[in-house]
């Protein structure tokens, strides 16, 4: 019974090492060289930097009473806009708070009188801005280092950007902004502010760039996180080529001219622009109507399945 299953249990590795051998096989693709003639086009370009970033206020102030105290009423809620000078809320010192709880026993005429003559302290808003949090809820005891509300002049993205594309940013440069929540909605900006100092964020280094909405939309929150795609240079109305239709050497740049059937191609000095990756500017050397060569490598299906048969069929080929 013992050398049947391993009789059995050889059999199926053998099985399954041909099945491997022969889908490997049949899926692998092999490059091909593809040549190609085109002619330069005119269109527009851009590079660009892409990042992460985080929906923060650009300047975040912590209302703090100057007192301790209890806090009688909160006059704002989270999201309200608020002027510089206004009430954000009404206060008494742990003075007032105490005689207006032995008022309260005597009856409401005294503690009307208490209330007239100690008034409650206000907190004011130094700053025009939007009230981000609401820390407290009255009643509720607080010290000078308690924050019981926050406002922020307005909302900002904070991107980290690479040591290694910080050179290439620049102010005023325009941004493109996505959120992770609301994907589908674009929102442009400027670059504002380029940190001077660097941080390390997981062993990398990276400099904090603050963009700048053109508006701030309403389902902006703190804490967001958000894509921000920062364009370098940009141009339109300009003649274009494939990247790879360009051929370097100690001279420098060159591309390729089919000069016609059955002549031989010939090598044209070119001197290039900006770059997006893809294609790549031409300053001088081409016109619209030159041709280049252009060589790709496409990656092209084995014998066995360029034919449309079954991998598992011999030589893959239909019947």
């Amino acid at each position: 019974m013992k050398n049947k299953k391993w009789k059995h249990l050889v059999y199926i590795l053998i099985v399954l090492l041909i099945a491997s051998f022969v889908i490997r096989k049949a899926v692998c693709r092999k490059p091909q060289e593809i040549i190609e003639t085109i002619k330069p086009a005119y269109g527009s370009i851009q590079t660009s930097i892409s990042t992460t970033g985080t929906v923060q206020p650009q300047n975040r102030l912590e209302i703090k009473p100057p007192i301790s105290g209890r806090i009688d009423r909160i006059l704002v809620k989270e999201g309200e806009k608020v002027k510089v000078g206004q009430a954000l809320a009404l206060m008494s010192s742990t003075e007032r708070a105490a005689l207006l709880d032995a008022a309260h026993p005597k009856g409401e005429e005294v503690v009307r009188y208490w209330r007239e003559v100690y008034k409650p302290t206000p907190l004011i808003a130094p700053i025009d801005g939007e009230v981000i949090v609401r820390a407290v809820e009255p009643g509720q005891t607080v010290v000078s280092t308690d924050a019981v509300v926050v406002l922020s002049d307005r909302l900002i993205v904070k991107a980290q950007v690479d040591e290694t594309d910080i050179g290439r940013v620049k102010v005023d440069q325009v941004a493109v902004i996505s959120l992770d929540a609301y994907p589908y909605i674009k929102i442009k900006g400027i670059v504002d502010h380029i940190s001077y100092e660097s941080t390390i964020v997981n062993n990398v280094t990276v400099y904090e760039v603050d963009i700048l909405p053109e508006k701030v939309p309403d389902v902006f929150r703190s804490g967001m996180s958000a894509n921000v795609v920062i364009t370098e240079k940009s141009k339109g109305d300009i003649l274009l080529i494939p990247l790879n239709a360009i051929v370097q050497d100690k001279d420098g740049n060159f591309v390729m001219l089919n000069r016609g059937k059955g002549k031989k191609a010939v090598k044209r000095k070119v001197e290039v622009g900006i770059s997006d990756g893809q294609n790549v500017e031409v300053v001088s050397g081409l016109g619209p109507e030159d041709k280049i060569i252009v060589k790709t490598q496409r990656y092209l299906p084995s014998k066995n399945t360029e034919h449309g048969g079954s991998p598992f069929m011999p030589f893959g080929r239909k019947r």
